[in-house]
């Protein structure tokens, strides 16, 4: 296999891949991938290094002294770099064949714990430090930068959550079963309870959050369910289909994956760090409170549709 081909094979899917990726956190976290590969580390110790990087650079953004911007330049960089170990620790598991659902859970929180730490550092450096343009109103008002600061915190979960599960479903239809990290709360559920805490406590708890986080992702996608439901009724456990109706989903849903990439990391880092470096952070809490729910409601409403079409036309083949 040559290096390009290597490369290719690293990635998820063209499909769901965004551009910034493919040109700067995909290149790099594949050179990551090949030099911890050759050390023999595992996905996800990458994953665990790349939460503490991520974690630190967004307490970096907590300095709001002129003198000290240093640091917010130095934070940007840290958490820039822990993205691209986000990128290896997955490129690495697939080159290695290393999957697990205990890498999946970690990938899958190790951006809210950076974005935890950015919340609260921007949170504190709005009352410490004000800003260029409502600093004064939130040290007299500080209840009023914490809610949005808690609507922004809940509306990212939000949105991270739907647009993975989204991405998840349109790789099941582009490559099967073993191309996607679908999952079913009610399989959870049953690997959940045939657990013991006393013998299996560092499995079970991820998994306690797991399938709740699964649970409702389910609960936001009715549609989609019903779907999925019908998939299995026809095509058996795993309800893979035919690749007719693959093909015919993928081309309804491939429109989407450009708003699904919006909301997970690239567009609001980027924006996190502009009202960084212009001293205004609590825009980029109304930027995901207002901007990024807009577009939530208009994927949900687009996708249940696509998922409600693609249903009538599967009864009736």
């Amino acid at each position: 296999m040559t290096l390009k081909e290597e490369y290719q094979a690293s990635l998820k899917s063209m499909d769901t891949e965004e551009w910034f990726d493919l040109h700067f956190h995909r290149p790099l976290g594949f050179l990551w991938a090949k030099f911890f590969a050759k050390l023999g580390v595992s996905p996800n110790a990458i994953t665990i290094a790349s939460i503490f990087m991520g974690v630190f650079g967004g307490i970096l953004l907590y300095f709001g002294q002129p003198d000290l911007a240093w640091l917010n330049w130095l934070g940007m960089l840290l958490i820039t770099w822990a993205d691209t170990f986000d990128s290896a620790d997955g490129q690495l598991a697939r080159l290695t064949q290393q999957y697990s659902r205990m890498g999946r859970i970690l990938d899958g929180v190790s951006g809210d714990f950076w974005f935890a730490a950015i919340t609260f550092a921007l949170v504190f450096r709005e009352l410490d430090f004000g800003d260029s343009l409502l600093g004064e109103y939130f040290y007299n008002n500080e209840w009023q930068i914490w809610t949005l600061a808690v609507l922004s915190g809940v509306s990212h979960a939000l949105q991270a959550a739907i647009a993975d599960y989204y991405r998840q479903f349109h790789l099941f239809f582009l490559k099967g079963e073993q191309g996607s990290e679908l999952d079913s709360a009610a399989k959870l559920s049953e690997q959940y309870h045939q657990l013991e805490w006393g013998a299996n406590f560092w499995s079970k708890m991820p998994l306690f959050f797991y399938r709740a986080y699964t649970a409702n992702q389910e609960r936001m996608t009715p549609h989609m369910q019903r779907l999925r439901s019908a998939l299995i009724k026809r095509y058996g456990e795993n309800g893979v289909p035919t690749m007719e109706f693959r093909s015919y989903f993928r081309q309804l849903s491939l429109p989407l994956m450009k708003y699904t990439n919006i909301l997970t990391f690239n567009t609001r880092i980027i924006v996190c760090f502009i009202m960084v470096l212009i001293n205004m952070p609590w825009l980029y809490f109304a930027f995901e409170v207002v901007i990024l729910n807009i577009l939530l409601i208009y994927m949900i409403l687009r996708h249940e549709g696509i998922c409600k079409k693609a249903l009538k036309h599967l009864e009736q083949q």
